[in-house]
């Protein structure tokens, strides 16, 4: 009988991201990955908060399931795992280059300052302007040229007005940090990186010691985007009951 998993986007990306993700799952997993609001086919939806994001994956999801989340959509992930709507329902937590938050006050003011100044960019691009200059970002730097067009097609499925309302409703400035409440997770969580992402690894070392039950993955020679250069190896990772372990 397949298992259920809840596929969660990051920035920029639809729900279409995890389609090599979920090929690879052959019929072990019925897969749902959604376009989260403010991107794809939810471009137009309002309002672009975390708990109407929640309210969605609350709506969209089984009784019980796997929750998966890369980078932006990893964050909300993990506020999903700890929401009364989700908790109960949440069997096991898989984090793709994504992190609890900006623990420090200031820093998250000057993040959520600054986003409010690239969303206000944003708004007056092209999809077009708006895609090239998202490539350029310094931790999706070394994709394969495949991954990067495959990512370039993604993106343009987007809309600016709605990647702004995602930037000022789901940006790392907006949402709370999650740090101090990691050690509330019940679930087993796989927290999964790219060799070549130090930035990620690093938090993911960080976080693995305030949970209770954390395993890190390093996938060699992967980025950033771990599920975009190497979907084979996070299906398996995602059907491996204790992965890395």
């Amino acid at each position: 009988m397949a298992r259920d998993v809840v596929l969660l986007h990051g920035f920029t990306h639809t729900g279409a991201s995890w389609d090599p993700v979920v090929a690879a799952f052959a019929e072990s997993y019925r897969a749902l990955a959604p376009d989260i609001r403010g991107h794809g086919a939810a471009s137009a939806r309002e309002p672009v908060t975390l708990d109407g994001v929640l309210d969605d994956v609350a709506e969209l999801a089984p009784e019980s399931f796997t929750l998966v989340g890369y980078s932006m959509g990893g964050r909300i992930a993990l506020h999903a795992a700890l929401a009364a709507a989700l908790r109960p329902r949440v069997e096991r937590l898989i984090l793709i280059g994504a992190s609890p938050g900006l623990a420090d006050r200031a820093e998250r003011a000057a993040r959520r300052a600054a986003d409010e100044r690239l969303a206000d960019e944003v708004e007056h691009m092209t999809i077009d302007e708006f895609a090239y200059r998202w490539a350029q970002t310094p931790v999706l730097a070394g994709q394969p040229p495949a991954v990067a067009a495959a990512v370039d097609a993604d993106r343009r499925r987007n809309q600016p007005a709605g990647l702004a309302r995602a930037l000022r409703g789901l940006g790392t400035g907006a949402l709370p940090s999650l740090w101090e409440r990691l050690g509330e997770l019940g679930v087993p969580v796989t927290l999964v990186v790219g060799e070549r992402d130090e930035k990620f690894r690093a938090i993911a070392g960080e976080m693995a010691r305030g949970l209770s039950d954390a395993s890190v993955v390093a996938v060699p020679g992967a980025g950033h985007a771990v599920h975009l250069e190497a979907p084979a190896r996070v299906a398996e990772l995602i059907a491996t009951k204790r992965p890395g372990g």
